[in-house]
């Protein structure tokens, strides 16, 4: 593995250098990744067919399941595991190298709130004791380090304690941020209805059974109205990356300079769809994901606007329910 092209994913400042950097990691994981190298020439292809990133394969987010996606011979230091499902393959993730994901997400923090040290953290999700494989526990363990306040911690067994430490909090004027899945989010508008205004509320997705299913609109829109809220933040992220984007408002995501959303034609995968606002399957390029794959193609439906943000609009057909709502189960 080249160190300058490890240090230069969290260097990516334009379009030129995301491309120049996005096609040798390419090169890379095809002479380094043989589930990927083998899924190209399955596909008819090889890497002389590639100049350009819209010419990348993306390997199907389903491989995660079915196959162990590495690249180079470094051992996991870590296997993030998605929450399936009773009685269905679970994705998993072998990372190499956790602290590049700590790099991944404190930088994709720091560019969209700024420090951590200065919020109190509520996760209203299991710890890390209760759910050590998951990589969105992982997240907001490393986060909760970071942060200053002491009170700063897991919340899903004690809401009560949450709710009054938010409340101190702002009181002396500190920065909030809560994170939780959606349908737990529903519950604790629904039981308690907590003024949360000056908070920053994040959901993560969808109902995955719990729930009956509503559009995310329509979340937002109950949400804000319980805990006297004018936006609720979102977050787009899953266990085969090791990257995340996030929304402020209105389902509308953004992503850190070395990850990137393409629309792919739903009738036909390998073609990308140039125009903004059309709606197709969502592809992703993570360049943090060096060690795995970092182009993928996912089981998501959604489209981009012209300025770069993009919406998640629901899942493709006959794709599984996943995600991190499963957790909680």
């Amino acid at each position: 593995m080249r160190p300058d092209l490890l240090n230069r994913i969290f260097q990516i400042k334009d379009q030129t250098s995301f491309q120049d950097t996005a096609l040798e990691i390419f090169a890379y994981q095809f002479a380094n990744n043989p589930v990927y190298n083998d899924f190209i020439k399955q596909l008819g292809l090889n890497q002389n067919a590639v100049h350009a990133v819209p010419d990348i394969p993306f390997i199907p987010v389903e491989f995660f399941k079915s196959h162990k996606i590495v690249t180079g011979s470094h051992p996991a230091a870590i296997i993030f595991e998605s929450s399936g499902t009773s009685g269905k393959y679970v994705s998993k993730h072998f990372v190499a190298d956790p602290a590049l994901y700590a790099e991944s997400l404190l930088r994709t923090f720091r560019l969209f709130y700024g420090e951590p040290s200065e919020y109190f953290i509520a996760a209203l999700l299991p710890s890390s004791v209760e759910r050590k494989n998951s990589s969105l526990t992982f997240m907001m363990q490393d986060l909760i380090n970071r942060s200053a306040n002491p009170f700063s911690g897991f919340y899903l067994n004690n809401i009560r304690g949450m709710i009054s430490s938010i409340k101190q909090s702002r009181s002396a004027n500190q920065k909030v941020f809560l994170i939780s899945v959606s349908y737990t989010l529903i519950d604790l508008a629904e039981e308690y209805s907590p003024d949360l205004s000056g908070v920053i509320v994040m959901e993560t997705g969808g109902m995955k059974g719990r729930r009956k299913e509503m559009t995310r609109e329509g979340l937002h829109s109950v949400l804000k109205k319980k805990f006297n809220l004018p936006a609720i933040h979102s977050e787009y992220g899953m266990t085969e990356l090791l990257s995340q984007a996030y929304s402020k408002g209105e389902g509308i995501f953004y992503c850190p300079p070395w990850m990137k959303i393409f629309i792919r034609d739903p009738q036909d995968p390998l073609t990308l769809i140039s125009e903004p606002g059309r709606t197709g399957g969502i592809n992703i390029i993570d360049l943090a994901n060096i060690y795995s794959c970092s182009f993928i193609a996912t089981d998501d439906l959604g489209r981009i606007h012209e300025d770069g943000g993009f919406e998640v609009l629901g899942r493709l057909d006959n794709s599984d329910i996943r995600g991190c709502n499963l957790l909680i189960e």
